[in-house]
């Protein structure tokens, strides 16, 4: 496989270099936030060879690329070097669900610090291990020394979270960093411990130990992005250099102190107490819970939610309960359930992505089989469900623990060495129930091997259809548009409308499949499976909605005709907008022929596009 060549691929089919806002990765995944969203050619994307699938949850646009994810993030990094920092300082975050958001901040936080916290994971397993086999003395120095690099990256917590959030929240690295050194440093650590009152100007100063801690750190981190703003924007550009970091430091690290660590804290031991509630009197819960669908949490990117749980459980109590449990007995049910279709299956391609991903998924890995065998064949998905429900009420009931930050599978097994001798033998008790109920469920419920395909032919038998002109307008061919993505046909086939008035029709009968809260752009599918994107003006996203009125919503029902957005044609213009309208039929490679009408202007309801 040609990494770098997958890479410029993948470059060329999201707008470009200069369209990502942000670019990081885990294990498998690519994780990219982009400036505009309509550049993004995401058919394009999972066709590519290389690509196992492309999701978008967790307000992060995911490409799953596997094991080798590490070669293609470098290939593409590798190319940002000359992107100019300036060119979107000023966009705005993408708006979504409160949830949404809230996940997409722990996600961009966490993701640059896992390395560091598998990496102390790890080390706390090795140190279990040659404790458990008398290779080293828990007095001795060594034992003293190995542990405290294990614990580094969870005792500073704060510091490496703090250079995630300023990621996230667009505000200087090194500065929220600092502030995460002022709530570690030794003097603060002394008055805690001393537990004298303290005031700050006249202001009661609470007192918490910031070490190991999640929340406190992300919420000041926010703050301090305002002040940060609040600095820039005031500060005379004579002294600048001297009085914004004044500000930022002198105004930020109080604040962090008296309110916002304070509170943050409070939400830290509430989420956590209410875990300890649970496990102490439904033990069984959470890891069946976790168990059942930590592959709908995957899907749907909020498993980084119990994230900040999990690391905080590890950093006070030297173990957790939320996360690893449930996980191990969710991912070795995930592998079960794939290595059944790899023996079942008669598809020799089937077969070999199943037995790869399958094996990958009891090692801990589980996004290639989720993606490219379970998800696809559905009955092995809900297979792997019912494995991990019954890994996990075992690991629920014996109190299973997970003492390092790893994923886990097979390869994590010492993860869950620790003080109670019982506690790796339920572990490994867990995998087999886990593997052995995801393996027979999902050769019992069996699965079509044609599934795939037939949903494709599903989608190609819209056969004879058209679509009708979703505005009154001057026809231009899109190869005239000023917009790579619409006139190089990389999201589909299609032509453009100049628009003479400013309503949007339905062009068939359908449903509505997109709306972007900024009004600009409209997707629907209709009754037949064809995909319509219909896109107002050329940039228009950068008017935040401004002089568009929706007048649907995703997932409504359409006829034929019914006005589906006003726009101030006008205003937008003055605004320096091409008001270009792009009409794409975006699974153009589902039918045989597009024919574009020939017309030199059209009326709303006239034929436009042909589709066999």
């Amino acid at each position: 496989m040609n990494y770098q060549q997958l890479g410029n691929d993948i470059i060329q089919n999201i707008g470009g270099i200069d369209n990502i806002k942000q670019l990081t990765h885990c294990a498998t995944r690519l994780r990219l936030e982009f400036y505009d969203m309509n550049k993004v050619n995401t058919k394009k994307i999972e066709s590519l060879n290389g690509v196992i699938s492309v999701v978008e949850k967790g307000g992060q646009y995911q490409i799953v690329i596997g094991n080798e994810v590490q070669s293609v993030f470098r290939a593409i990094q590798s190319q940002m070097k000359d992107v100019p920092s300036t060119s979107h300082e000023e966009a705005e975050e993408e708006k979504g669900s409160v949830v949404n958001r809230i996940i997409s901040v722990i996600s961009t936080t966490f993701t640059p610090v896992i390395p560091a916290l598998i990496g102390g994971g790890m080390i706390k397993a090795v140190l279990s291990i040659l404790v458990l086999f008398n290779l080293v003395n828990e007095a001795s120095s060594t034992y003293e020394i190995i542990n405290f690099i294990s614990d580094a990256p969870f005792y500073f917590m704060p510091v490496l979270l703090a250079y995630g959030a300023s990621q996230k929240f667009k505000t200087s690295p090194i500065m929220a960093m600092t502030m995460a050194c002022a709530l570690l440093h030794p003097t603060w650590s002394s008055l805690v411990s001393a537990g004298e009152p303290l005031t700050f100007f006249g202001a009661p100063v609470v007192l918490v130990d910031y070490a190991s801690s999640v929340i406190p750190i992300i919420l000041s981190v926010w703050i301090m992005s305002y002040v940060e703003k609040f600095a820039e924007k005031y500060s005379p550009s004579i002294i600048k250099f001297f009085l914004k970091p004044l500000l930022v430091m002198f105004i930020s690290v109080p604040i962090a102190l008296i309110i916002v660590g304070p509170l943050g804290n409070l939400l830290n031991d509430l989420v956590q107490s209410g875990a300890n509630y649970l496990n102490a009197h439904v033990s069984w819960l959470i890891p069946m819970l976790m168990g059942a669908f930590q592959p709908f949490l995957t899907l749907t990117g909020t498993a980084w939610a119990m994230t900040p749980i999990a690391t905080s459980q590890i950093s006070t109590l030297g173990y957790e309960i939320v996360n690893g449990p449930g996980m191990l007995a969710s991912n070795i049910a995930q592998g079960g359930a794939t290595l059944a279709v790899a023996l079942k299956a008669k598809d020799e391609n089937l077969k070999s992505l199943a037995s790869s991903s399958g094996f990958t998924a009891v090692m801990g890995i589980t996004e290639p089989c989720l993606y490219g065998v379970l998800l696809k064949l559905k009955r092995p998905f809900v297979a792997s469900m019912i494995g991990g429900a019954a890994g996990g009420i075992y690991a629920g009931i014996t109190g299973l623990v997970r003492y390092a930050f790893v994923s886990p599978g097979l390869t994590a097994i010492p993860a869950f060495i620790g003080k109670n001798p019982m506690n790796v033998v339920h572990a490994i008790v867990t995998i087999i129930i886990s593997f052995i109920v995801g393996f027979v469920a999902s050769w019992i419920l069996g699965f079509k091997e044609d599934e795939p395909q037939e949903e494709v032919e599903a989608t190609t038998a819209v056969s004879k259809d058209g679509v009708y002109a979703p505005c009154d307008g001057t026809i231009k061919p899109l190869s005239e548009v000023n917009d790579d993505v619409f006139s190089q046909e990389i999201m589909g086939k299609g032509i453009a409308i100049e628009p003479s008035t400013g309503n949007l029709y339905a062009p068939c009968d359908g449903t509505i499949t997109v709306c972007f809260p900024t009004g600009h752009a409209i997707g629907l599918k209709s009754k037949n499976g064809t995909e319509i994107l219909m896109h107002v003006g050329i940039d228009t996203v950068n008017l935040q909605g401004k002089y568009f009125n929706p007048q649907v919503q995703v997932n409504e029902e359409v006829k034929k005709g019914q006005l589906l957005l006003t726009f101030d044609l006008d205003k937008i213009k003055e605004a320096g907008y091409d008001t270009t309208t792009p009409v794409i039929i975006t699974n153009s490679k589902d039918f045989n022929s597009i024919q574009i009408e020939s017309h030199s202007t059209i009326q709303h309801g006239n034929k436009l596009i042909s589709l066999d």
